[in-house]
Parts: C-alpha cells; sequence; structure tokens
C-alpha cells in the first residue's frame, strides 16, 4: 500500500448531496482537494454552483429536491457511476413533543430519514452493480444522546445509523462501504437559531472537552477519511466528531479536581 496516497481520491467521482452550505460546502472542497471529480447536489442550484466554483475547476453543480423520490433515482443515473457519496442534508424542528404537530414531525422524518432511505438505495444500487464505492451519510450526537426539544430530530439520526449498518450489512459483500459521521455543534446555517442567543451558544460550547464549537470544515477530514482507502475495512461505523460532547457528557467537576 501506498501510504502516501492512503487519502487521495484521484480519479474517482464523488457526489455531494446537500453540498450548497455548511458541513456539505466543506465536503466537496475537500473530496476535490484530494483529486475527486466533485458534484455539488443542492435544492438551490445557485449555492450549488458557489460551492463548486469553490471546489474548483473539475467540480460542477446539480439541482436536486432529496423530498422529490424521482429526482433521487434520476441524479442517480444522471450522475454516472460516482465511487462516493456524501448525504449531509437535514432539517429539524426544535419543539417539546406536546407542542409538535404531526405535519413537523412529517417534515423532519421526510428530509432526515426518508431521503436517507431513498439515497441509500438509488445510489447504492449501482455501487453494488459495480462492486465498489463508499457512501457517507451525516448522522448526529443526537442519535445517543438528546435534549428537550430534540425528539424528531433525534430520532431521525438515530434511524440513520441503523439504516446505514444495514446497507453496509446488504452491500459489504459486493465491495460497497456505507458510514456515518456524527457530529457535535457545528457553526452551520442549522445552527443559527442558537448562535443568536449567546448564553446558549456558550453552554453549548462549554458541553464538550474543547470547550467550543466546531467549524463545518472540521468535519470535512472525517469525510475523506471514509470515502479513501484509508477507511478500506471501515463501514457499519459511526464515526463521532463532537470535540468529545459523548466523552463527557453529564460530567461534573469535584471541588479541588
Amino acid at each position: 500500500m501506498d501510504y502516501a496516497k492512503l487519502f487521495r481520491l484521484d480519479g474517482r467521482g464523488a457526489v455531494v448531496l446537500g453540498g450548497g452550505s455548511g458541513i456539505g460546502r466543506e465536503a466537496a472542497r475537500a473530496l476535490a482537494a484530494q483529486g475527486a471529480d466533485v458534484t455539488c447536489a443542492d435544492r438551490d442550484l445557485g449555492a450549488a454552483e458557489e460551492t463548486a466554483r469553490l471546489a474548483g475547476d473539475s467540480a460542477k453543480a446539480y439541482r436536486l429536491d432529496l423530498l422529490d423520490t424521482a429526482a433521487v433515482e434520476r441524479a442517480a443515473t444522471e450522475l454516472g457511476e460516482p465511487d462516493v457519496v456524501v448525504l449531509t442534508a437535514a432539517t429539524n424542528v426544535r419543539k417539546r413533543l406536546l407542542d409538535y404537530s404531526r405535519e413537523e414531525f412529517d417534515r423532519v422524518l421526510s428530509l432526515n430519514l426518508g431521503a436517507t432511505f431513498d439515497v441509500l438505495r438509488s445510489f447504492g444500487a449501482g455501487m453494488v452493480e459495480r462492486g465498489r464505492g463508499s457512501i457517507v451519510v451525516f448522522s448526529s450526537i443526537r442519535s445517543i444522546t438528546v435534549e428537550p426539544g430534540q425528539s424528531a430530530y433525534a430520532a431521525t439520526k438515530a434511524g440513520i445509523v441503523q439504516l446505514i449498518r444495514t446497507a453496509a450489512a446488504e452491500y459489504g459483500p459486493s465491495g460497497v462501504r456505507v458510514n456515518a459521521v456524527a457530529p457535535g455543534v457545528v457553526e452551520t446555517p442549522l445552527t443559527e437559531p442558537i448562535k443568536a442567543d449567546p448564553e446558549w451558544y456558550r453552554a453549548y460550547a462549554e458541553k464538550s472537552a474543547l470547550g467550543r464549537w466546531a467549524d463545518a470544515g472540521e468535519l470535512a477530514g472525517a469525510v475523506v477519511y471514509l470515502a479513501s482507502d484509508a477507511a478500506s475495512f471501515v463501514t457499519g461505523s459511526v464515526l463521532l466528531v463532537d470535540g468529545g460532547w459523548t466523552a463527557v457528557d453529564g460530567r461534573y467537576v469535584p471541588p479541588g479536581a
């Protein structure tokens, strides 16, 4: 094995779903930097085009609404034969269960879990047929630990873990790997409401061992790792990139410690 090229993705095609902003944008840039030919797919074509511009000359943009199952199926055909598929898109409605409506619940499940199901099936089918590929889906620390107001979101992120594990078991014999990344708190458009509240923002920062939030770019390394030959024997795994949140959650520092 050539360890100097362990993380290189030269000659491989990568599709980043939700690549118009946040973690998706940084993942697309990182994959391109390692030599992949990247397609940035997003419902907002303008945002996808900006990501493609940032990622470099070989990157291109593609408009895709992940809530449209037929569109996901078309994308799996129209985008060629990708070696890497990354799904970062997600939504959240922060409300306590007794305040939640069924419409809001269904909205969160449709994107977070429903789109994951569609992507695993549509893109996974081609990878299984070709006998190679890596799929990376974003879960969350909320698949492990919750707080008031996170019911639907946490349920979907836990569901994603079991979906990718099942896909890993079913696709593995064909040489296809499926893994998840579970971030902690990250500076993205999805977390804007928290960032707008200084006390809330500080409280989340203090929950991690590193005492701060992550920048979206700090998740890109996990994506490159799971996409590359460096993770050739890694499948069905959940890679926590949470600054130590789940390691120290609920900690108490005794006097004098």
